[in-house]
């Protein structure tokens, strides 16, 4: 078992910041990727970064070059640096954790981004 715990949401003014920590527990070394996702009222769930076990990232390209995602291994945490954050960013943002068994997710934490 892997148990994620989140934090750093909030709410910001329009061309803000937030870093957002998703903390790993449990089970972790066999985790290959985790990836933050968002979900907005009335909209799906969006896969918004990734980073996998060798440091490969990857973003949607409605944030590319606003938020970076990153990793510290001896913290076991995935971090999301949003910077020039828009309203549209509004949205429940989850942490997930992929091993070659299951994937795990976090409680979610909100993001409220005012104009």
């Amino acid at each position: 078992q892997v148990q994620l715990v989140e934090a750093g949401g909030g709410l910001v003014q329009a061309g803000g910041s937030l870093r957002l920590s998703c903390a790993a527990s449990g089970s972790i070394a066999s985790i290959l990727t985790m990836e933050w996702y968002r979900q907005a009222p009335g909209k799906q769930r969006d896969l918004v970064a990734s980073i996998t076990s060798g440091g490969s990232t990857d973003y949607a390209d409605s944030v590319k070059g606003r938020f970076t995602i990153s990793m510290d291994n001896a913290k076991n945490t995935v971090y999301l640096q949003m910077n020039s954050l828009k309203p549209e960013d509004t949205a429940v943002y989850v942490c997930a954790a992929h091993n070659v068994r299951r994937s795990y997710w976090g409680q979610g934490t909100q993001v409220t981004v005012s104009s």
